[in-house]
């Protein structure tokens, strides 16, 4: 049977419930006896053992490698100005 969390929004009560999967989820604090008793999300508390991992899993004794060994990041070499953008001097103009 999983174990649920609860948590009391009026009194701050944190409790875990054992439950069957199809039992109705709890709403009354056993504490302060009022109908304000929420599930929490939790993490599941299970281990994956045996065949069958993918190559990103931590295995025993050896871990995945990221995906580049390159540390710099990319850069553009391409001296040419973007287009829309002055190449020299701007020349202003006076219409006076």
């Amino acid at each position: 049977m999983p174990i649920y969390a609860y948590a009391c929004s009026v009194c701050g009560l944190h409790t875990d419930v054992m439950q069957k999967m199809s039992d109705a989820p709890l709403t009354v604090c056993p504490e302060c006896g009022k109908e304000s008793l929420i599930k929490q999300l939790t993490a599941a508390g299970f281990q994956l053992k045996g065949n069958g991992y993918y190559v990103t899993d931590f295995k025993s004794g050896s871990q995945a490698k990221p995906a580049s060994s390159d540390p710099t990041p990319p850069t553009s070499a391409d001296p040419t100005p973007a287009a829309g953008s002055p190449t020299g001097p701007v020349a202003s103009s006076s219409a006076t």
